[in-house]
């Protein structure tokens, strides 16, 4: 195990990384105990991590506990930690945004250090949008953890056992009646994960894309149509300017009721008003989700 630091640049809050809660989690943040524990499959195919991260004082420096196996690079798995956390931008821009615009300055001030909390990795994105698809997601969930457990590898992490996911030369390997998923969901992840081996959804790629030709890039995958491409590139491939074609419907309408327009935007109206939020629009839209799925009033 390696003990390691991140400096965020701007305003960061582990606390509120903690309780982001998303996709995996369905929302449901675990109780903060002063640590954020992580465990994933590392960037390159090769081995895993799992990481505990603590902070003494909002905006100060992130301690990092990193163990790794399975020949993991400890470089990769600390920069993958930092973007998924995204400590890999420098947050100071996106604040300077809110002193222009006072809906996002005033959101801002309600959730101060929230940054995005993305997956892991774009591989592991794409793989939770097939398992989750047309299901609740409490039971993508589970058949998520037990990908982790069977296949990929467990951590024990402060006291708490915690799953990675499967680099794809697992999951390729995933057995035809594996509890919770069908056969296509079996045969859609197979494919996923020799696209993946084959490099077609590192992060180094789907960023030379650019987000636009990458959601339309990913849509070649079985499984992948234009809702789950843009969660595979606003939610794991660390864009911070990035917005949909079309917009997430509660991000739609929560946009609409803070910003005053009088109910949900249509696509136009939104890449409209998300032109207000240049360099950070990807940032902007998750803060308005967020705040809007919490109640906050300003």
């Amino acid at each position: 195990m390696a003990t390691l630091s991140l400096a965020p640049e701007g305003p960061f809050s582990l606390q509120a990384a903690a309780g982001f809660g998303f996709g995996p989690t369905e929302g449901r943040a675990p109780v903060w105990d002063g640590m954020l524990r992580l465990a994933f499959a590392v960037d390159g195919g090769t081995g895993y991590a799992g990481v505990v991260l603590r902070q003494a004082d909002v905006d100060g420096p992130v301690d990092v506990e990193l163990t790794t196996t399975g020949g993991a690079d400890p470089d990769a798995a600390l920069a993958q930690t930092a973007r998924t956390l995204s400590l890999d931008h420098d947050a100071r821009g996106f604040i300077a945004l809110g002193e222009t615009d006072p809906v996002l300055g005033a959101l801002q001030l309600a959730h101060p250090g929230q940054r995005p909390v993305l997956f892991s990795s774009p591989y592991e994105a794409a793989a939770w949008s097939i398992i989750s698809a047309r299901r609740r997601g409490t039971q993508g969930a589970t058949v998520r953890a037990e990908l982790g457990e069977r296949q990929g590898e467990t951590f024990e992490l402060a006291g708490v056992p915690m799953p990675a996911f499967p680099q794809p030369d697992r999951l390729i390997e995933i057995e035809d009646r594996f509890p919770g998923l069908d056969d296509t969901k079996v045969q859609r992840l197979r494919a996923l994960a020799a696209a993946a081996a084959a490099g077609e959804l590192d992060v180094e790629r789907l960023r030379a894309l650019g987000p636009e030709n990458a959601q339309r890039d990913l849509q070649r995958l079985s499984g992948i149509g234009p809702f789950y491409a843009s969660l595979i590139v606003l939610r794991a491939s660390g864009f911070a300017d990035a917005i949909s074609a079309e917009p997430e419907p509660k991000a739609a309408a929560y946009a609409g009721d803070y910003y005053g327009r009088g109910g949900p935007l249509d696509a136009t109206a939104f890449a409209e008003l998300a032109e207000r939020w240049r360099p950070f629009r990807t940032w902007a839209m998750v803060l308005i989700r967020l705040a809007g799925d919490r109640g906050t009033e300003i």
